[in-house]
């Protein structure tokens, strides 16, 4: 994540919260049956951002370490967590080979949810295998789609954003491109064993609000970008929005893909 400086979710961390879609129960009930968690086992979130993952997993496992490079994804993980008082989860923030130095523990599993794109995928699966247990899988959950054919309303909220974003999707200090050697490949090429699920698809209602709050919430619509322009590109989104449908409302379809890496006994 270096290329990328250390301000590549700066400011974002209210919305991620508040905003990004949950993820569906069935992605939870899912990894509990594949993990076969008895609230026994150790978990690592890695990339866990606010921890809206992590926290669903609090009833099912003995211990869960949360682990994100930016500080104010791990601040607010701590506040909700505070807030719901459930499990025991330790918060790091820092990078997985830094909190290696000083923990020396094991885990049952690993998820990472929507955050495996932006690491150095095949040096984290290699410090990981040594992390996990025999027998423990690492859980890599992403819902992205090259060749998703957008709705009306998808096409007309991303040509506002061009306009008063730019074409190219800014990420830190850079710009961002989807990695060319796709999760699988990566997964294959280590010493896990591959497989890979794909979930039911489910629906998420939009509102302008929500589609607004989730676009400041990535690391390419923050609101720093727009500077003196907020209240503009807003009412811009507005009238676009509603002009697509008067109703404020915006159905989307998400399918969730599970790519497992398999330690084997």
């Amino acid at each position: 994540m270096n290329k990328y400086g250390q301000d590549l979710f700066k400011g974002t961390s209210g919305y991620y919260s508040k905003y990004r879609p949950m993820y569906p129960s069935s992605l939870i009930r899912f990894l509990v049956e594949t993990f076969s968690l008895n609230g026994e086992q150790n978990l690592l979130d890695l990339g866990c951002g606010t921890g809206q993952l992590t926290i669903r997993f609090s009833d099912w496992c003995h211990k869960i370490v949360g682990i994100d490079v930016e500080p104010e994804m791990i601040e607010e993980a701590k506040r909700i967590h505070q807030e719901v008082r459930m499990g025991q989860i330790q918060w790091f923030n820092g990078t997985l080979e830094q909190y290696r130095l000083d923990n020396h523990e094991h885990f049952s599993h690993v998820t990472i949810a929507k955050a495996f794109h932006w690491m150095d995928r095949p040096n984290v699966l290699e410090e990981l295998f040594d992390m996990i247990s025999p027998g423990g899988l690492v859980a890599i959950i992403d819902n992205y789609d090259p060749d998703q054919t957008l709705k009306p309303w998808q096409i007309r909220f991303n040509e506002v954003i061009a306009k008063w974003y730019g074409k190219d999707r800014k990420a830190g200090n850079s710009t961002y491109t989807h990695p060319v050697t796709s999760h699988e490949e990566v997964i294959s090429h280590s010493q896990f064993d591959l497989e890979v699920h794909t979930l039911p698809t489910y629906e998420i209602t939009w509102t302008i609000e929500s589609l607004l709050g989730n676009l400041y919430s990535t690391s390419y619509g923050s609101k720093r970008f727009l500077g003196s322009d907020i209240s503009l590109f807003e009412r811009d989104v507005r009238e676009a929005m509603l002009d697509i449908c008067e109703s404020g409302e915006y159905k989307e379809e998400s399918t969730l893909s599970v790519k497992i890496g398999r330690k084997g006994l």
